[in-house]
């Protein structure tokens, strides 16, 4: 995927402050932070959207909220509390078809969101 933003900074052609990385998961800060701790986690595998997964990919699921776990607690916000956002379809705010979940926290969250 040439095109793609995501797969540029996961191929370290694009820049990212990448936080985290291993063989199915990186990690990297939003550029438009819309909390103190916004970071991004995106599966090194090409999906573009929640409506685009395989069975194949549930693992991959769960890898993710695992990550999302250890980014938590190393960014000190496992403890007040956290929110993991996906966004599936324009209507929804995905701006980037790369599928990704949004880990904010550091201040307080509002019900409901959007």
């Amino acid at each position: 995927m040439s095109e793609c933003l995501f797969c540029g900074i996961i191929a370290g052609k694009l820049k990212g402050e990448i936080v985290y990385g291993d063989d199915s998961v990186v990690a990297f800060r939003d550029i438009l932070p819309r909390a103190p701790v916004h970071i991004l986690i995106v599966p090194r595998k090409h999906i573009a959207t929640v409506m685009d997964m395989e069975p194949s990919d549930s693992a991959l699921v769960g890898e993710i909220f695992r990550v999302a776990a250890k980014l938590a607690q190393d960014e000190g916000i496992a403890a007040t509390g956290f929110r993991v956002v996906v966004n599936c379809g324009r209507d929804a705010g995905q701006s980037v078809f790369h599928l990704h979940y949004h880990l904010l926290g550091g201040r307080v969250m509002g019900w409901p969101p959007g």
